[in-house]
C-alpha cells in the first residue's frame, strides 16, 4: 500500500510513502543524462533529461519507484493489483514494459503536457525484468507543478484521467476512488453547524468536530480520502523547511504504523516517506526507523554523465542530544 501526492508552496513539492512488508534494499538513485536506458522493445534512451529518485538498482539498471526529472516532471507507480492489466506486444502501438515507464517519460517529457502526447500511442506490455522482479501491478501518478494526471492500465485499455486533487493510493481505481469525494464533501476545517435538529441545543465539545467523519483507517480507499483532505487545506510558510515539513506531515497523515497491518507473518510499514522538490532537484527522505529528514541535490552530481550515482539509506535514529 502507498500514498503519493503533491503540494505548492513557493516551490512545487512531490512525493510519496512507500508501505510494504519488505525492503528491495532501495536507495536515492540519480541517473545523469547520459547513462543509456536499454528498452526491450523500443529504441534505447541515450541521451535523455537527468533524472533522481528512489530506486532498487538491479544488474546496474534503476527500478524507480518514484522519481523527478531535471525539468522538474515528476512520477511514482503505486500497487494496483487484481485490476491492473498490462498487454500482448502490439504492432502499431509503442511497447513499453511497466519497469520502463518511469525512464522512458520522465527521460522524453518535460511537462504533463508532453507526457499525455507520449501517452497517446503506449502499450504497457506483460514483460519482467527478470526472474526475481516479475512485473509488478502498478498505476501511477504523473506530476509538474501545473497539473496531475493517473495513468492506469486496466482490462479495457490504458485510462487517463485528470487528477486535479494530486493525490493517488492504490485500489480501486481513481475514476471510483475520485467519485467517493463526494460522500465527504460536508466535512470542514470549520466547526460544525446543527444541521442535524436545528431545535436542539447541541455542543461543539472538541476542537476539530467539522471534520468527523473522515476515514482514519489505514485502507487505501480511506487514505485516499484522508490525504486528499490533509493536502487540500495544508498551510505553510515558503521558506524550504516550512514547506517540506508540512509535506512530511501530510504524508504521516496517512503512514502505516508497524503491527496495525498484518501481512502473512510480517507487518506492512511505511518503509520510507519521500518529498522533492522538483523545481530545485532536492530529493529528501525519511525511514520508518530515522525521522531525520535526508537530502540528495541531484545537481551536486555529474548530471552528464554515463554513470548511475547511489545513495543508500541512512535507517538508523538520529537524536540530536541537548543536554
Amino acid at each position: 500500500m502507498c500514498t503519493a501526492a503533491n503540494y505548492t508552496t513557493k516551490d512545487h513539492y512531490f512525493g510519496r510513502n512507500l508501505d510494504l512488508e519488505f525492503s528491495y534494499n532501495e536507495s536515492v538513485c540519480i541517473t545523469p543524462r547520459n547513462y543509456v536506458f536499454e528498452l526491450r522493445k523500443v529504441p534505447s534512451l541515450e541521451s535523455h533529461y537527468a533524472i533522481i529518485g528512489m530506486a532498487t538498482v538491479a544488474d546496474g539498471y534503476p527500478l524507480y519507484y518514484d522519481a523527478t526529472n531535471e525539468r522538474g516532471l515528476s512520477m511514482a507507480g503505486l500497487n494496483f493489483p487484481e485490476n491492473c492489466d498490462y498487454k500482448p506486444e502490439a504492432s502499431s502501438k509503442t511497447n513499453i514494459a511497466s519497469f520502463e515507464f518511469i525512464p522512458w517519460i520522465l527521460g522524453r517529457c518535460a511537462t504533463v503536457d508532453e507526457a499525455k502526447q507520449a501517452l497517446a500511442d503506449l502499450n504497457l506490455v506483460n514483460i519482467a525484468f527478470s526472474d526475481k522482479f516479475p512485473p509488478s501491478p502498478l498505476h501511477w501518478i504523473i506530476s509538474d507543478r501545473n497539473a496531475s494526471i493517473t495513468v492506469e492500465s486496466v482490462k479495457e485499455g490504458l485510462k487517463v484521467y485528470d487528477n486535479p486533487i494530486g493525490v493517488l493510493t492504490n485500489n480501486p481505481p481513481f475514476d471510483i476512488q475520485r467519485f467517493r469525494l463526494n460522500d465527504f464533501m460536508s466535512l470542514s476545517i470549520e466547526p460544525p453547524e446543527n444541521h442535524f435538529f436545528p431545535d436542539l441545543k447541541l455542543d461543539i465539545y472538541s476542537r476539530g468536530m467539522g471534520a468527523m467523519g473522515l476515514p482514519g483507517d489505514l485502507s487505501s480507499a480511506s487514505r485516499f480520502v484522508k490525504a486528499a483532505f490533509t493536502k487540500g487545506n495544508s498551510l505553510s510558510g515558503d521558506s524550504e523547511s516550512e514547506s517540506i515539513s508540512q509535506f512530511f506531515h501530510i504524508l504521516g497523515s496517512v503512514a502505516q504504523q508497524r503491527g496495525l497491518v498484518k501481512v502473512g507473518d510480517k507487518f506492512e510499514i511505511t518503509i520510507y516517506s519521500s518529498c522533492c522538490n522538483t523545481d530545485k532537484g532536492v530529493y529528501y527522505y525519511t525511514t520508518y526507523e530515522n525521522s531525520q529528514i535526508t537530502g540528495v541535490d541531484m545537481h551536486h552530481a555529474d548530471l552528464d554523465g554515463r554513470e548511475l550515482v547511489s545513495f543508500p539509506l541512512i535507517k538508523g535514529q538520529k537524536i540530536n542530544m541537548q543536554n
